[in-house]
């Protein structure tokens, strides 16, 4: 069946797994349109670290390179969402935010999650910059500081001990976490690290806005330069519901399977980044866009030659 879709590849988000895909596609001759909604995860930070010859980019023009790469080799934007996705005959259909529907035949989902900070106050001023949730991408920025580290979830414990690393100075604000055993206890107080479960009703900063310290019940402040956090992570991906693709429970909740390859259970619609794997940075993330843009040019390929055969052997 011939196809006659408006794109080989929708790409639905313009982060560096989205991005990382485009580029591979356009690369590949094929006709790719990426939506972007201009929302990446790391906005709200200045800088980027960990990523090999771009240590210290700032995140923006980071993905405004990555954007001008991939138009030179052909690919589309448009700045709109995606509102609902469904199966057609021979690809996708995505209904766009502003009301337009495209096709293509084959989907690529790479628009990430979002964070969802405690709701105290004076914490979400500070995101990105004195209120953190990697060490490894913020920890040599606070080094030697004043650090807390600031329960959401018993996995918090974790978090405590990951940032000793960076500080000698780590208060363990353990409300969020339930009650520290004496094993924990001991284990952190080994290498000096402050129990302090009282819970926090504020973030304090001065008049230039820089965090000085967290307030705790009963009105005691803790002095800190910078706080390490984990917000609830809710992955960006309600467009995809209508077409019930299975998905993996995991302690940071419930996140779209798909393989090495992206693939997901369906097997026009791949997945790549943060949509998928919470817990990837923006390395892990770029290698998964290549690897997912790569692999549904190879999935079209494929069928770029089943449709031929089934020509010839029509005529």
């Amino acid at each position: 069946m011939e196809t006659t879709n408006d794109f080989d590849v929708i790409i639905i988000g313009a982060g560096a797994a989205g991005l990382s895909a485009a580029q591979m596609l356009g690369r590949s001759l094929r006709s790719v349109l990426v939506l972007d909604t201009a929302s990446p995860r790391n906005r709200f930070a200045a800088h980027m670290h960990g990523i090999l010859g771009g240590d210290g980019a700032d995140p923006l023009e980071f993905l405004a390179r990555g954007r001008a790469e991939a138009e030179a080799y052909g690919v589309q934007f448009r700045a709109v969402g995606a509102s609902t996705v469904a199966e057609t005959a021979t690809g996708m259909a995505v209904t766009t935010t502003d009301g337009t529907t495209l096709t293509a035949r084959r989907l690529i989902a790479a628009t990430g999650v979002r964070d969802e900070l405690p709701p105290i106050p004076g914490l979400a001023e500070g995101w990105g910059r004195d209120v953190l949730h990697c060490p490894y991408c913020h920890g040599w920025e606070v080094r030697g500081s004043r650090l807390g580290v600031l329960a959401t979830s018993p996995m918090a414990v974790h978090q405590a001990h990951l940032i000793r690393q960076w500080s000698e100075d780590v208060v363990f604000l353990s409300a969020d976490a339930g009650p520290v055993d004496d094993a924990v206890a001991r284990t952190l107080g080994s290498r000096g690290v402050v129990i302090e479960p009282r819970r926090v009703v504020e973030v304090t900063r001065n008049d230039a806005g820089a965090l000085t310290g967290a307030r705790l019940e009963g009105g005691q402040n803790v002095p800190l330069d910078a706080i390490f956090t984990a917000g609830e992570l809710h992955p960006n991906d309600a467009y995809l519901d209508g077409l019930a693709l299975e998905r993996d429970e995991m302690p940071f909740g419930s996140f779209i399977r798909a393989d090495f390859t992206g693939k997901t259970s369906n097997a026009r619609v791949f997945a790549a980044g943060n949509i998928t794997s919470p817990m990837a940075n923006v390395p892990i993330s770029m290698s998964a866009g290549t690897m997912a843009g790569s692999m549904v040019n190879m999935d079209l390929v494929t069928e770029d030659f089943d449709l031929a055969t089934e020509r010839i052997d029509a005529a």
